[in-house]
C-alpha cells in the first residue's frame, strides 16, 4: 500500500534534513534496511534507511531541499500502485513536490564560505543550524570559474583519499560535485595520497559510554532539588571562581612538546581536560546528573569539549579522559575536531558528556561563566593565563594567572562540593604530579 515516506530523525539534535543525495532513482526497488538517501543533518550527512521493502514511486523533495522533521519526502509503495490521493493530499497540506533533480532542473543551493579553523569556544545546548551543502572554492584550475558546488559527503571523500576537488567535474544541479563524482575519480588512475596526509587518529584504548550506577535519591535532596528549580529555573545555577598558578603546567606543556612535531603538540586545554577528569574521579557528585528519582553517577569521565564550527557550536566528547593520557587526549581532541569540521562526527562522538569544559582564553577572555549542558551537572569556563604581579613568601613575583568559573547545577552540587572539586582541580594545575597519584 502506498504511503509518505516522512524525514525521520537522524540525530539527537535534528530539526530538520536537507536531502543531500537520493541513492535511489524514482521507479527502483528496495529492501528493509536499505540505503535511500543522503540527508545532511545539523551535525553530520547521515544515511537514511528504509524500515520495510517497497519501490521508490515519488521523490517529493530533490537534492539541495529541506524538510522539517515528520515533512513527507517521497513516496513508497507497490511498483506500479496509484498514488494520485496522497499526490493531492500533500500538495493540500502545503507541501512542496519536487522531481528528483537531474542536470536539466538544477535547484541552487545556498551558498555558504568554507568553515575556518576551529576554535574553543563556551558551551550551551547543542545548536540546530540548517546547513548548505555547498563549500566555496577559487576558480578553478580546468576552466570554470566562480564558486565550486560541493555536497558535505563529496567534500568529505575527496579529502580522505587526498583529491584536489579542482580537478573534478561534478554532475550535480549546477556543476555541483556529488558522491558519484568522487567514486568515478577513485576508479580511475591509481592516486597518490600526499605525505602530509596523516593517518586517522585510532584511540589506543577502546572506550565506549561510561557505565554508571543509580542511587535514589533522598527526600531532602528531592526537597532541595524542586523548591531550587522552583525558584530559579529548569537549572538551578550557582557560580565558583578560582585563581590558578599555570607556570608548573606551562612548563609541563613545553616538555612534553620540545623536540615532538608539530601535528604531536598538546595544547594548555589538553592539560586541563586531563586535570579535570582525575578531579572528577575524586568527586564523584560532580561527575554525576540529576535524575528526579536518582542519581546517576558515572564510572569514568567522559568530557564534553566546546568546539566552534561554522554553523555553530558542537560539543565532542572526549570518552575515559581520567584513563588517558596527555598526548592521546590531544591526538583525540584534534581527531574530534576535525571530523566536526568535515560534518563527519556520529551522534555518540557528541553526545552523553559526563562533564564539560569551555575555553575562551586563546581570545583573550579573562572570565566568564558557561551554560551547563544538561543532564550534565557542570561546566568549567576557562580564560586566558596572564603574567600578574603576586605576593609570596612576603615578595611581589610575576606568575600565570588564569581564572576558572565553574557552573554548577545545585540539585546535585552543592556550594562545598563544588569548592572542593575546584580545590582539587588546581593542585592537579599547579602541581601536575598530582595527576598520577
Amino acid at each position: 500500500m502506498a504511503e509518505k515516506f516522512l524525514m525521520p530523525k537522524l540525530s539527537p539534535t535534528m530539526e530538520e534534513g536537507q536531502i543531500a543525495r537520493w541513492v535511489k532513482n524514482e521507479g527502483d526497488s528496495f529492501e528493509a534496511n536499505e540505503t535511500l538517501a543522503e540527508v545532511d543533518t545539523d551535525k553530520a550527512t547521515m544515511e537514511m534507511t528504509a524500515l520495510t521493502g517497497g519501490t521508490l514511486l515519488k521523490i517529493l523533495k530533490g537534492e539541495g531541499e529541506t524538510a522539517a522533521l515528520g515533512e513527507p519526502i517521497a513516496i513508497t509503495g507497490n511498483k506500479d500502485e496509484d498514488i494520485s490521493a496522497l499526490l493531492k493530499e500533500v500538495s493540500s497540506n502545503g507541501a512542496k513536490t519536487a522531481p528528483a533533480k537531474t542536470d536539466e532542473q538544477p535547484a541552487p543551493p545556498t551558498k555558504v564560505e568554507k568553515p575556518e579553523e576551529l576554535q574553543l569556544e563556551e558551551t550551551s545546548a547543542p545548536t540546530t543550524t540548517p546547513t548548505a551543502p555547498v563549500v566555496s572554492a577559487q576558480p578553478t584550475t580546468n576552466g570554470r570559474s566562480g564558486r565550486m558546488l560541493v555536497s558535505p559527503i563529496a567534500a568529505r571523500m575527496a579529502a580522505d583519499n587526498g583529491i584536489d576537488l579542482r580537478s573534478i567535474d561534478g554532475s550535480g544541479p549546477n556543476g555541483r560535485i556529488i558522491k558519484r563524482d568522487i567514486e568515478t575519480a577513485l576508479a580511475g588512475p591509481a592516486r597518490t595520497v600526499p605525505s602530509a596526509q596523516q593517518p586517522a587518529f585510532v584511540p589506543s584504548t577502546v572506550l565506549g559510554a561510561s557505565g554508571f550506577r543509580d542511587e535514589p535519591t533522598s527526600q531532602m535532596r528531592r526537597v532541595i532539588a524542586n523548591r531550587l528549580t522552583e525558584s530559579i529555573g529548569p537549572v538551578p545555577t550557582f557560580y565558583l571562581t578560582v585563581e590558578l598558578e599555570m607556570d608548573n603546567a606551562l612548563e609541563l606543556r613545553k616538555a612534553i612538546n620540545a623536540g615532538g612535531r608539530e601535528d604531536e603538540k598538546v595544547s594548555v586545554n589538553d592539560i586541563i581536560i586531563k586535570a579535570a577528569a582525575m578531579a572528577l574521579m575524586k568527586h564523584p557528585f560532580v561527575n554525576a546528573s540529576y535524575q528526579d528519582k536518582n542519581i546517576r553517577f558515572f564510572n569514568q569521565a567522559d568530557i564534553g569539549v566546546a568546539v566552534a564550527i561554522d554553523e555553530g557550536l558542537i560539543t565532542p566528547v572526549v570518552r575515559g579522559a581520567n584513563l588517558k593520557g596527555i598526548r592521546e587526549i590531544a591526538a583525540e581532541v584534534k581527531d574530534l575536531a576535525a571530523k566536526a569540521r568535515a560534518k563527519k562526527l556520529q551522534p555518540d562522538q557528541y553526545t552523553g558528556a559526563t562533564f564539560s569544559i569551555s575555553n575562551l582564553g586563546m581570545f583573550g577572555i579573562k572570565e566568564f561563566t558557561a551554560i551547563i549542558n544538561p543532564p550534565e551537572s557542570g561546566i568549567i569556563a576557562v580564560g586566558g593565563a596572564e603574567p600578574t604581579p603576586v605576593v609570596r613568601n612576603g615578595e611581589i613575583t610575576i606568575r600565570s594567572i588564569m581564572h576558572v568559573t565553574m557552573s554548577c547545577d545545585h540539585r546535585v552540587v552543592d556550594g562545598a562540593t563544588g569548592a572542593k572539586f575546584l580545590q582539587t582541580f588546581r593542585k592537579m594545575l599547579e602541581q601536575p604530579a598530582m595527576m598520577l597519584v
